[in-house]
């Protein structure tokens, strides 16, 4: 009996493996490196998450519009290891997030990197090593930021 359970148990461990991995993506699988983008907007959240954190921004379109906008950035232990902690971004802060939109063209974007712009702090939330570009220093037709 013994042996037949520690059988079954090492048959469902690389099925177990592969859930994990089907978990993480690949930036090309999500995101459009041809589709960079600059949005200005209010922090409404940010979630600290394995694999990636979240921040979620309200824009307001120049029509009056809100739109909502959810980034994803780099890992939490990865933004902790740059300077970034869950309260570096409290709701209510203005910013200019730099990044990729989705392929399927939702309100979805990897971010790149992100400008507070009260203070005019800038810090790359981009993941490294997913095929993902790296910081953003002026996307087509947008305006520079103030460094």
């Amino acid at each position: 009996m013994k042996l037949t359970a520690l059988g079954a148990l090492a048959a469902a461990l690389p099925l177990l493996c592969t859930t994990a991995a089907w978990a993480h993506h690949s930036f090309a699988a999500e995101f459009d490196a041809e589709r960079p983008l600059e949005l200005e907007g209010t922090v409404k959240e940010m979630r600290f998450s394995n694999p990636h954190s979240w921040i979620f921004v309200t824009v307001t379109l120049k029509s009056g519009e809100k739109q909502e906008w959810a980034v994803e950035g780099a890992a939490p232990n990865a933004l902790l290891r740059r300077g970034f902690s869950k309260t570096s971004l409290p709701a209510g802060t203005e910013v200019r997030v730099r990044g990729y939109q989705a392929r399927d063209r939702t309100n979805r974007m990897a971010g790149s990197n992100i400008m507070l712009k009260k203070t005019g702090e800038r810090l790359f939330v981009g993941s490294q090593g997913t095929g993902a570009p790296g910081e953003i220093e002026n996307p087509e037709g947008a305006p520079a930021p103030a460094k």
